[in-house]
């Protein structure tokens, strides 16, 4: 059996910007582990350097010129993440992944522009980035949950990501590329644009969406979904979550009676989708779907 992926697989070079921070050399390590192709990494004042045998430059322009990086792990502080993001675009890495969270909306919003004008991909930010399994992992996520196979898995929550694919695993059932989209109020990737890729992968045969309180990106792509040949399993959280109180990530807040878990579920089910109301269930739900 073939198995393919979406955005990043086994020929995806990786450069980490900010690699020798706590957290950019705690997760190149374990990216490194897993097998993805990590060639370089950036820290301003620290090129001509290594860690972890990573050749580090100053700047970003430098180290794709030098590793013909294509893609960009970020994992910036904050009040440095939006020049992080605008630096990997003007280099023209075509998939820039933003691990960072608090960024202010205002800094997303300039680089979700540059990112678009340049043709790029961006996931995130706020993010735990993307996995093809038993190819590569561009991110922070638990790896061993995942398994490779045939399900293609988009979230704005990255604990529930890791939750459904793991029972997804359990009953085993692998997946094709988890991706989480970022829990943020603007957010590089949208749920419709992910499904979008996944109809066209010939090897997703099923497709689960994670969603969340919040927005109206679940209601959209459930409009996009009627329109979809494959089958999609959706899974809403925050059912019982107050309105006007934000819920984790700065998306999550039920506003004016709008972005709430009973008019998302309600909008995916009039398209077709089957919503589990637990995790476990989503992955049952996968595993009936996979045996028609």
């Amino acid at each position: 059996m073939i198995f393919l992926s979406i955005i990043v697989d086994e020929n995806t070079k990786v450069v980490v910007q900010g690699i020798t921070g706590k957290q950019g050399s705690f997760h190149t390590q374990r990216m490194l582990s897993y097998g993805t192709k990590i060639v370089a990494g950036t820290s301003p004042g620290k090129g001509g350097s290594e860690i972890l045998g990573i050749p580090i430059y100053d700047t970003i322009e430098e180290a794709v010129k030098e590793s013909k990086a294509n893609t960009s792990i970020i994992f910036v502080p904050a009040p440095f993440a939006a020049d992080a993001v605008m630096e990997a675009a003007e280099a023209n890495l075509s998939v820039i992944v933003c691990i960072t969270e608090g960024i202010p909306v205002h800094d997303e919003l300039k680089f979700y522009w540059k990112v678009k004008e340049k043709g790029a991909i961006l996931v995130g930010p706020n993010c735990p980035g993307i996995i093809s399994p038993g190819k590569t992992h561009v991110g922070i996520m638990p790896t061993h949950v995942f398994k490779r196979g045939n399900v293609g898995v988009v979230s704005r929550s990255g604990t529930l990501t890791y939750q459904i694919s793991y029972n997804l695993t359990r009953l085993g059932i692998g997946q094709s590329t988890v991706i989480g989209i970022g829990g943020d109020r603007i957010t590089g990737l949208s749920f419709v644009e992910v499904l979008e890729m996944f109809e066209k992968d010939e090897e997703t045969e099923v497709v689960v969406m994670i969603g969340e309180i919040g927005g109206r990106d679940e209601e959209i792509a459930a409009e996009f979904i009627k329109d979809m040949s494959k089958p999609i399993v959706g899974y809403i959280a925050g059912l019982t979550a107050p309105p006007e109180k934000r819920m984790g990530h700065a998306g999550a807040i039920v506003e004016g009676g709008v972005g709430s878990a009973e008019s998302k579920i309600a909008a995916l089910k009039k398209s077709g989708v089957e919503v589990g109301k637990t995790p476990m269930e989503v992955a049952e739900i996968v595993a009936r779907k996979m045996k028609r």
